[in-house]
Parts: structure tokens; C-alpha cells; sequence
């Protein structure tokens, strides 16, 4: 199956060797990181709501306000997210 989002959002890729569900949780980043409110509606309907709320618990990366809303919108605790508890977004404050 092609993926229906558009190849700029995985620039840093060959989009021809995506595979859906092997890549899913980056292709999750991607597109919440850098798409369209258009494309993150398409996002859900083509993994479904829990597919989605699952593959951004692990994803690497969430620039803080995508992560902001990304809490938010799927009503999880920001220590249940990886990307909060590995590292940037939770940097301590200077001593």
C-alpha cells in the first residue's frame, strides 16, 4: 500500500521504502512534527486513534509545542512519552 502523506515530510528518507507499518512511529513524527492540520487528520484515519496515541509514547522527537499538543490532544502524561523522559524536554535546570 503507498502511504497517502506527501514526500517532503520524510526528506531526510527514501519515501519509496517506507513501509507502513515497520516505520510507522516515524512516520507518526514526521508527520506531526511537520505536516498540515489536514495531514495529521489523514494521520488518524489511516493508523486509527490508538495506533497513533501508542506510536508517539515512543517516538524519539516532538519539538516542544508539538509535544505540547500532542499531550493534550490524546490525554497522556508527558513522563509516559520516551522523548520526555530520555532527554531534551526534560532537561534539568542549572545549578
Amino acid at each position: 500500500m503507498k502511504l497517502p502523506f506527501r514526500r517532503g515530510l520524510f526528506w531526510d528518507v527514501d519515501f519509496d521504502l517506507l513501509n507502513e507499518q515497520k516505520h510507522k512511529t516515524y512516520i507518526v513524527q514526521q508527520v506531526l512534527n511537520l505536516g498540515t492540520i489536514e495531514e495529521f487528520k489523514l494521520l488518524l484515519d489511516y493508523y486509527g486513534f490508538d495506533q497513533v496515541r501508542e506510536s508517539v509514547k515512543v517516538a524519539g522527537y516532538f519539538d516542544p509545542k508539538t509535544f505540547s499538543f500532542i499531550i493534550g490532544f490524546f490525554d497522556i502524561d508527558k513522563e509516559e512519552m520516551q522523548c520526555y523522559t530520555k532527554k531534551r524536554l526534560n532537561q534539568p535546570h542549572w545549578i
